[in-house]
């Protein structure tokens, strides 16, 4: 069976999880931390910005998928805050862990969200054709996204 767009979004929020995982296990004052937080802060934006296009946006044109679709939205304005927040600290500041929980926290709440109710709403609404285009649209911008916010 073909890839679907489920599939692709998986593996990135495998990614993500592993990542938060790690970070919270960061010493201050390392390179580590800021390595690992950088990796995470790339994933997250990288992996929101081609969801938003190829699935949240095909679901807000259905009646049916609108609620869920601005709620997943919310939800990463709210973790593209905590990054920002957490950028402005800086990794050694003694605030930067508590905010690196609480963006922990909200990333494994809206991964675990979106696979147990937002994929299922999708799923009702897209095509098997349509799963399977998203998933190679997803990831050809995925990989853009990725490189072109690694250069800078």
């Amino acid at each position: 069976m073909p890839e679907t767009i489920y599939d692709a979004l998986r593996e990135s929020h495998e990614t993500q999880r592993s990542l938060c995982r790690r970070l919270l296990r960061t010493r201050p004052h390392t390179r580590r931390r800021q390595e690992v937080f950088t990796a995470l802060r790339i994933e997250l934006a990288a992996h929101a910005a081609a969801e938003e296009r190829y699935l949240y946006v095909p679901i807000l044109m259905s009646d049916t998928g609108l609620s869920s679709s601005r709620h997943a939205l919310s939800e990463h304005h709210q973790i593209d805050e905590l990054i920002e927040d957490m950028q402005s600290l800086g990794v050694n500041h003694r605030g930067w862990l508590a905010k690196a929980r609480k963006l922990s926290e909200k990333v494994h709440h809206h991964l675990r969200e979106e696979e147990r109710k937002f994929f299922q709403v999708s799923g009702k609404i897209l095509r098997q054709a349509q799963k399977t285009a998203l998933a190679k649209q997803y990831r050809a911008d995925f990989m853009r996204m990725h490189a072109a916010l690694s250069q800078g």
